[in-house]
């Protein structure tokens, strides 16, 4: 936008971008507080005040008033199922940030309306039953009423899906379906599915049904991916580092975002790893891989990482907190120390997912094997993910390993299922953040969406600093939370670290990756609930406004139209921002609701004999 004061000059240095008038956290030490910053050629210029961008302000350069607010780095998400969920971004009806059950039954049946024969409705992750009023999973009668044709598949946590008539029958249930190993089909009294499927404990019953419902075809699989990471841009995400997962096979599952890389179409900067997807193949994908490609393979934009977070099947754990803690083989660590052995000579690195001490124990005992003899770390990055129950005394021994750790906010959506399985006791540790912090150890943030929380990261810094759910549950005490600043060098720097780019990106300084956010709050002094409602109202990645909203509005880049056309998001969009205060028509909306719910309790009472079944007015003025 135009400013006034700042005259075009004719340079052969012109920046491209410039902003200003803002306040600028750098995460840098030597100069943590700005005004403003030039942009050139994808890469930070200058660091300082208005007037020490002017002399870059050229007659092609576009400049941005930030109008006095907060501007961060680039946010950076350490762990997140991007290149999945991008696949199916646009066929998800998403629950994330929507405060009534009621109200997310009403979206279902909406959509239901739109939906074609032969499609489905799915809400799969970013929500709890925590963060409803009522506190409680749709029923499956509730979907039948709402779907009575439509396939509708509600994932919950890793913990259940529940399926109306029609999923069942579309999934392929009826009552001679076997249950698989570790998962359960409820039954009812005549043997037939009722439609709850439950992780016990293993997801990949929950997982494998979601499989069976209609993919997009490649073009829509860009289509989607584009408008999947402008919604993250919209959070001030600029990077994530991809952690891979079940489904998601390599080669193929990855075509989308290196096309996209290709044709110069990303928005977001990914890091991915390589997971087996195969019980018993591991290694013999893991050699394959490994004559394909090296990590650090690829470009600023898009870069192997490593391996994980799997290497082997039968060394994960599952972080089903509703369930007992898994019993591992006995043996897992034969063929898990031939995998790591594999990618340590090999000169890779890897990350792998923990939930259990007990399973660290048992990894770290592999390690330490093989540091004796001088294979480990071999100069190569490695860490933990998730770690909810890590003791003092692995942690030590991650840290004499060289090794880093990467939390993730789970227990924002699973907080209520963990305390009552674990008590306040291992709540209030889980994890233990300034344990790994005050060992020194690398500890980058970020959510695991998008199967169990929201991709927002707010909610995830929200945690951080407070130590509760979404549902208000103060779960990790002030002894194990981090101030702000801390939270958000663990949203940036950290996770910059994990991928060896930390002296390339995470901090606004000359050098750097031009990645920064201008947001709707200003983060450090905002009150503490009001955190998970802050949004960037301008993303840069690279010098390129990748999101633009409010008086930014139309200085990002044009995405084609969101297909199908009846998809979810291309009606109810993403993330459902809730609302700070209650408009007029807000008011008159929940007034609404009210009269609603006294009905439907009226109508209960009048069935059961306890009121009669003509209401009696209280006012004489509505009386016939």
């Amino acid at each position: 936008m135009p400013v006034g004061g700042l005259v075009p000059q004719a340079t052969d240095e012109a920046a491209d971008l410039v902003v200003r008038n803002a306040k600028v956290h750098t995460g840098d030490p030597n100069r943590p507080h700005a005004e403003a910053l030039a942009v050139r050629s994808g890469v930070i210029t200058v660091v300082g005040d208005d007037m020490d961008v002017a002399p870059y302000v050229g007659a092609a350069t576009k400049v941005v008033d930030a109008l006095g607010r907060r501007v961060v780095p680039g946010l950076n998400d350490a762990h997140l199922h991007v290149i999945r969920g991008g696949l199916n971004y646009v066929l998800e009806l998403r629950w994330d940030g929507v405060p009534t059950l009621r109200q997310g039954l009403a979206m279902l049946r909406e959509q239901a309306a739109r939906t074609p024969k032969g499609q489905w409705v799915r809400v799969v992750g970013g929500w709890s039953a925590e963060q409803f009023a009522e506190r409680r999973l749709p029923t499956v009668a509730e979907l039948n009423a709402a779907a009575p044709d439509t396939p509708v598949f509600v994932l919950h946590l890793y913990q259940s899906a529940v399926l109306n008539r029609a999923a069942l029958k579309a999934a392929g249930f009826d009552r001679n379906t076997p249950d698989p190993r570790g998962g359960q089909i409820v039954r009812g009294r005549d043997g037939e599915p009722t439609g709850m499927l439950l992780a016990a404990p293993s997801a990949l019953i929950l997982y494998s049904t979601l499989a069976k419902a209609p993919v997009l075809q490649d073009e829509d699989q860009k289509t989607s991916t584009r408008h999947f990471l402008r919604e993250l841009n919209r959070f001030g995400l600029t990077s994530a580092i991809d952690a891979a997962g079940g489904f998601q096979n390599f080669p193929d599952n990855y075509s989308t975002v290196i096309e996209l890389a290709k044709a110069g179409q990303l928005s977001l900067r990914i890091a991915y790893h390589l997971f087996p997807q195969t019980a018993g193949q591991e290694i013999a994908d893991l050699t394959r891989w490994i004559d394909m490609a090296r990590p650090e393979d690829g470009d600023a934009w898009l870069r192997l990482n490593g391996a994980g977070e799997n290497l082997t099947w039968a060394a994960a754990d599952f972080e089903n907190f509703a369930q007992p803690r898994p019993e591992l083989a006995p043996d897992y660590e034969t063929e898990f120390e031939k995998a790591v052995r594999l990618l340590m000579e090999n000169g890779w690195g890897f990350r792998l997912h923990a939930t259990y001490d007990g399973t660290i124990r048992r990894d770290l005992a592999v390690f330490e094997k093989l540091a004796a003899e001088g294979l480990f770390p071999a100069g190569n990055r490695w860490l933990f993910d998730h770690a909810e129950t890590v003791s003092p005394d692995s942690l030590d021994r991650v840290a004499a390993l060289g090794g880093a750790m990467s939390v993730q906010n789970r227990l924002s959506f699973q907080g209520d299922a963990f305390l009552c399985r674990y008590g306040p006791g291992a709540a209030a540790d889980a994890p233990p953040i300034r344990a790994m912090l005050d060992r020194g150890l690398t500890v980058a943030a970020g959510t695991d969406a998008t199967r169990v929380s929201t991709y927002n990261p707010w909610v995830a810094l929200h945690w951080l600093v407070s130590g509760r759910s979404i549902g208000d549950l103060a779960l990790r005490p002030q002894t194990n939370r981090v101030d702000r600043q801390t939270a958000l060098t663990m949203f940036t720097r950290a996770g910059a670290a994990l991928t060896g780019e930390e002296d390339v990106k995470g901090v606004l300084r000359p050098g750097y990756y031009g990645d920064l956010a201008v947001l709707s709050e200003d983060y450090f002094t905002v009150p503490e609930p009001e955190i998970p409602r802050i949004e960037s109202l301008l993303t840069v990645t690279g010098g390129r406004i990748v999101y633009a909203a409010a008086e930014y509005e139309g200085l990002d880049e044009e995405l084609p139209p969101i297909s199908p056309a009846w998809s979810p998001v291309a009606h109810f969009g993403g993330y459902q921002a809730s609302r700070q205060g209650l408009s007029g028509v807000r008011q008159a909306e929940s007034l609404g609701e009210v009269v609603a719910e006294s009905e439907q309790h009226r109508a209960w009472r009048v069935a059961r004999g306890l009121a009669p079944a003509t209401a009696t007015p209280f006012d004489p003025c509505f009386a016939l």
